[in-house]
């Protein structure tokens, strides 16, 4: 039986890539941060908490997993929060979709067999990766910005990580995947005129319903794609997932990598 950790699954598209990936008869394991709020999808299914903003909870979880993991979605993540710092000192974007993520998957690379999938944006376009301040603590925060940074970082380590692996000759495979414009609810900090700006154009750039966002996700964990792909919606209506180009800067790549390592403690 096959075995899919997804984080972030109590609701949008981890909720519905946990459901759909049960409904095929495999063993899903739900991740979140409060599991006496969430029922489990019917089949083989169960809840465990995990927060990531908190290394500590990473580790006690990790910690926790016995046994064979062939597919781990790092799904979880935060969208245009106001600025605040974790208890490890991560500036909250960084420390839940980027810094929790690298070392959950660190920590559970001993026990995977088949892949890594991690979501990423479309904002990650207009992401800018200073080394010297992934923390905001010397820039002027922007809540979008500091989106769109993490999800940058997401791609880095997906295409570091998958040169890892290669290197390794592990049959790991690294890939990452993006839901377009879905309709989650992920985006209800955005506040001020981008925020109005989104509200205004949503229904006209939205995936229709919150199902078709998952899709790119599931492609990537069950499809045949190769390692360091990226995979993005068909269209609006449901379309086959494709993949897409995507940024990629080896070095910076590397370097991400290193600094994450340190901070991380992985």
């Amino acid at each position: 039986m096959t075995t899919y950790l997804v984080t972030g699954a109590g609701g949008g598209l981890g909720a519905i890539a946990a459901r759909e990936l049960a409904a095929t008869g495999a063993r899903v394991v739900l991740a979140l941060r409060d599991p006496a709020r969430v029922t489990p999808p019917p089949g083989h299914t169960e809840v465990r908490r995990l927060d990531l903003a908190d290394l500590a909870s990473v580790r006690a979880f990790a910690a926790g997993w016995s046994g064979d993991l062939d597919v781990l979605i790092n799904n979880a993540g935060v969208m245009a929060v106001p600025y605040a710092k974790t208890a490890d000192g991560f500036e909250t974007h960084m420390a839940v979709n980027h810094f929790g993520p690298f070392l959950l998957t660190n920590l559970l690379l001993p026990h995977l067999t088949g892949r890594v999938v991690t979501v990423s944006s479309n904002l990650s376009r207009r992401g800018k990766l200073p080394l010297d301040d992934l923390n905001w603590e010397r820039r002027q925060y922007s809540p979008v910005a500091a989106y769109a940074q993490s999800k940058l970082a997401n791609l880095l380590f997906t295409h570091e990580l998958q040169r890892r692996l290669a290197e390794s000759g592990s049959t790991v495979r690294a890939v990452a995947a993006h839901p377009g414009v879905a309709r989650t609810g992920l985006d209800r900090h955005f506040g001020g005129v981008q925020g109005f700006a989104l509200k205004a154009l949503y229904p006209l750039i939205a995936q229709k319903k919150a199902e078709y966002g998952a899709l790119p996700i599931l492609f990537a964990a069950t499809g045949d794609v190769p390692g360091d792909a990226y995979v993005g919606p068909g269209d609006r209506s449901g379309g086959r997932p494709r993949l897409e180009r995507r940024r990629t800067d080896a070095g910076l790549a590397r370097e991400l990598w290193e600094i994450s390592v340190r901070l991380t403690r992985a």
